[in-house]
């Protein structure tokens, strides 16, 4: 049996969400999860940012978009989201019916912080004439000031499903707005936010990996800059490179994201070396702190208590529902 003091437990979710707790180290976590996901009838999603045990017990893993399709139908009790904040109150928006429960609190999303809804509120009301369309990395204050949320699976076919005439405000991620600019060849204005992630690769280190690996193919997540997109061999979500490297005949990647996914790239491609991009500082990989922040012990605990559980004001919820309803619409519609 773990060992925990329920009290204690009780009173560190509460204040901190911070599942802190002493369990016994003999105990099989991932037979004590799998017991649990049974018992309670949970599901468990997660995001490939996730450390790789998190990722093996999970019963779907995915992208935002593959993420949002999976809440949206799950027949489960209890929908526990391995991934960070915002997701979890994705699974809510859709299922407020269900529990919804996430490892740590304090799991939280830079991109997502860079979009307060109080400031966006006010530049919204400086462009009366256009949509907003949303990355999904946005808290559910933004997606309630929305008109259409999408991911970076789908955003070129959500814009693309808007007449070309039609003003639109895209936020928060500047650099993955810019990307879809370029693709489409509209003039959406932009929020100034971005991903700490996704912002922090170095050209220059990026550059000089290429030299000693001149075979590797560079792919890389449109979250990142411009400067590091050039020099892409392939430009895509997530899910986007993890089925580029299954089906492309190269051996080697040099990887442009986060470095959770390089666990599903070697699981699905054996044979093949892929090598995570370097940053701009002292570090040897880049992680996402906020991802990172969930792990198995947490996992387990959070199932076992079912706390933290993610609540949620509910004309919030319907105000930020309507925009998740129209991506999933248009994304079933483009075959997404």
């Amino acid at each position: 049996m773990a060992v925990i003091n329920i009290d204690t437990a009780k009173s560190n979710l509460e204040s901190t969400g911070f599942l802190d707790l002493e369990i016994d180290t003999d105990l099989d976590l991932f037979h004590e999860i799998e017991r649990l996901k049974k018992e309670k009838n949970a599901v468990i999603l997660a995001h490939y940012y996730q450390e790789p045990d998190i990722q093996d017990v999970a019963d779907y893993i995915g992208d935002s978009l593959g993420l949002a399709q999976q809440a949206e139908k799950t027949k489960a009790d209890i929908i526990v989201f391995a991934g960070v904040h915002f997701m979890a109150e994705t699974a809510k928006i859709l299922n407020p019916t269900k529990k919804v429960l996430l490892p740590d609190l304090k799991a939280g999303c830079s991109l997502s912080d860079s979009a307060p809804p109080e400031l966006f509120r006010k530049f919204r009301e400086k462009y009366p004439d256009h949509i907003v369309i949303s990355y999904i990395n946005c808290s559910a204050g933004i997606k309630a000031l929305s008109d259409i949320i999408c991911t970076s699976s789908n955003a070129k076919a959500i814009v693309d499903s808007l007449p070309p005439q039609q003003p639109i405000i895209f936020a928060p991620d500047k650099n993955l707005g810019a990307f879809i600019n370029k693709q489409t060849g509209r003039n959406m204005v932009l929020w100034n936010g971005a991903c700490m992630v996704h912002e922090i690769f170095s050209l220059e280190k990026i550059t000089k990996l290429k030299a000693k690996h001149p075979m590797a193919k560079v792919i890389a997540h449109p979250e990142c800059e411009d400067p590091v997109l050039k020099v892409a061999d392939y430009i895509g979500s997530t899910t986007q490179l993890l089925k580029f490297t299954e089906k492309d005949p190269s051996t080697e990647y040099i990887v442009v994201t986060e470095t959770g996914i390089l666990h599903q790239m070697e699981k699905n491609s054996p044979g093949k070396t892929f090598i995570p991009a370097p940053p701009n500082n002292s570090c040897a990989c880049n992680d996402c702190p906020h991802m990172k922040l969930n792990t198995l012990e947490k996992l387990y605990l959070c199932m076992e208590y079912e706390q933290p559980e993610l609540i949620m004001d509910e004309t919030l919820r319907k105000a930020a529902l309507k925009p998740i309803q129209r991506m999933l619409e248009i994304s079933k519609q483009a075959g997404l």
